[in-house]
């Protein structure tokens, strides 16, 4: 390649002709120099717990200016990071979803009234191909969900009320090649029907690092929107056209292939720059940015491959887990301690 077709390669990276591929806000706060903190509109906070060892990451994107920054939608982004969540260990996972738990109720108190007298009513929406597994998170949550909506009907209107329990609902609406409809218009049947005060939507994402496959949970009251997801909805899934808040729950299980490159290339500059034969290679790429150095990457790779993404080896096993997780941390959120209580006392 010569050095002007890189150069116009990276020209047309830095007009905003190409984009790095993540549907989380988190590593799209990483991508800014500094600690992401700086940027304006945009409000960074982190903390750690202790015992399982889990780093929180909320980004706020408070006005519009913050938006156009950032590339997202005004709302709140939690990001739950663990490490361990791709291992098979039970105790950690419940840990985890008593985690999750805490912030689906912190960030739906903010979305909706709990009232003790008037629960609302949640539907959880599994999005994604059950077919295909890196897109199967959201139908395989809706398959470990214990539904109570139905319950009213089997055991009387008061039935529910009386436990202090809400009325869950959930659906898996499929993709457009299975249904021939777009999941909103699917919803808003459903919407128009049952009344819920909250939509909870499960979603497999993209990431930008291969790090983060399986072992994030990002959280946000903004719902979901166009070209996010594994499946990259047409059709946004928020407030504004589903006239009901969504509080939308997403696991990255694929990262592009360009991303990868990018990381390994990187890794391999920086044991080159170490080695005092060596330490020259190479070095045109390590005065680009990061940005400019995965634009180079993927112009190289999409005209051979196109937009291939990569899942792990052990997806099916880390989706099923992961399915378990999110399941139980939505379980322990709206039920609370009367989740025992789903059956008529004989």
């Amino acid at each position: 390649m010569q050095e002007h077709e890189v150069v116009e390669m990276l020209n047309t990276a830095e007009q905003g002709q190409f984009e790095v591929r993540t549907d989380l806000a988190l590593e799209q706060k990483e991508s800014f120099q500094g600690d992401g903190g700086e940027i304006s509109g945009v409000k960074l906070k982190e903390w750690r717990r202790q015992k399982s060892q889990v780093k929180l990451t909320e980004v706020k994107i408070l006005n519009d200016q913050g938006a156009q920054a950032m590339g997202k939608p005004k709302g709140t982004y939690l990001t739950l990071e663990a490490d361990r969540l791709s291992k098979g260990d039970d105790e950690y996972h419940s840990e985890i979803a008593e985690e999750l738990a805490r912030q689906i109720r912190r960030l739906t108190g903010e979305m909706i009234n709990w009232k003790r007298n008037a629960l609302p009513s949640i539907l959880v929406v599994g999005l994604g191909n059950a077919s295909v597994t890196p897109d199967s998170l959201g139908p395989r949550v809706l398959g470990n969900l214990q539904v109570t909506r139905h319950l009213e009907g089997q055991y009387g209107d008061s039935f529910l009320k009386d436990r202090g329990l809400l009325a869950l609902s959930g659906i898996a609406p499929g993709v457009m090649a299975q249904t021939g409809m777009e999941t909103a218009e699917i919803l808003m049947g459903i919407i128009s029907q049952i009344h819920p005060d909250l939509i909870i939507a499960i979603d497999a994402l993209a990431a930008r690092s291969v790090r983060r496959l399986g072992t994030t949970i990002q959280l946000t009251d903004t719902g979901i929107h166009p070209g996010s997801g594994v499946g990259n909805h047409r059709h946004s899934l928020t407030k504004e056209s589903m006239g009901v808040p969504v509080l939308a729950i997403g696991v990255p299980t694929v990262v592009g292939a360009a991303a990868i490159v990018h990381d390994t290339v990187s890794a391999l500059v920086r044991v080159l720059s170490q080695n005092d034969s060596t330490k020259g290679t190479g070095s045109w790429i390590e005065e680009m940015d990061p940005d400019q150095q995965y634009q180079l990457i993927r112009e190289l790779l999409e005209p051979e491959f196109g937009p291939l993404y990569v899942t792990p080896p052990d997806i099916d096993q880390s989706v099923k887990q992961l399915s378990f997780t999110i399941s139980e941390g939505i379980h322990q959120a709206v039920f609370a301690r009367n989740s025992q209580s789903l059956r008529p006392e004989k």
